[in-house]
């Protein structure tokens, strides 16, 4: 005897298929990649400034150790403004890794099929550790 669905059986109904995304879902889950890049370039072009900006002082000196007639004074400005950008850009890159895990679960949940987006995580914090290790390399050389 088969069991009448009106009587309460006791088996569950097998999961639907996962439908594949809409063209409006795949173009804003894309558009959030995009975005997370853009943070993460950001970062970079931070981090790569600082660096920039706290070898500068060195060089100064270096120009002044050559040629006697040009006098540099050293505040150790250049240092730590360098270093205050990289550190800046690691926040950045770690804020993009938050944010974006945000979105990806947030997005997640209205969609029918889920979408993996270890990549730009691991990578934002991934620079966010090179970052600080530079930062900590520009403080530690200076010294």
């Amino acid at each position: 005897m088969t069991a009448n669905p009106s009587e309460g059986s006791s088996t569950t109904p097998p999961p639907a298929a996962a439908t594949p995304p809409t063209s409006d879902e795949l173009r804003t889950f894309l558009a959030g990649q995009r975005t997370v890049l853009a943070w993460i370039r950001t970062a970079l072009a931070l981090m790569g400034f600082g660096f920039l900006v706290a070898r500068f002082g060195l060089f100064l000196r270096h120009l002044a150790a050559i040629d006697q007639d040009v006098h540099v004074r050293s505040t150790g400005f250049s240092l730590w403004m360098g270093t205050s950008l990289v550190v800046v850009g690691v926040i950045v890159n770690v804020y993009a890794a938050v944010r974006h895990r945000h979105f990806v679960r947030h997005f997640r949940s209205e969609l029918s099929q889920p979408h993996h987006s270890l990549f730009e995580i691991l990578l934002a914090l991934l620079l966010a550790l090179l970052g600080l290790t530079m930062a900590g390399y520009l403080v530690i050389v200076e010294h």
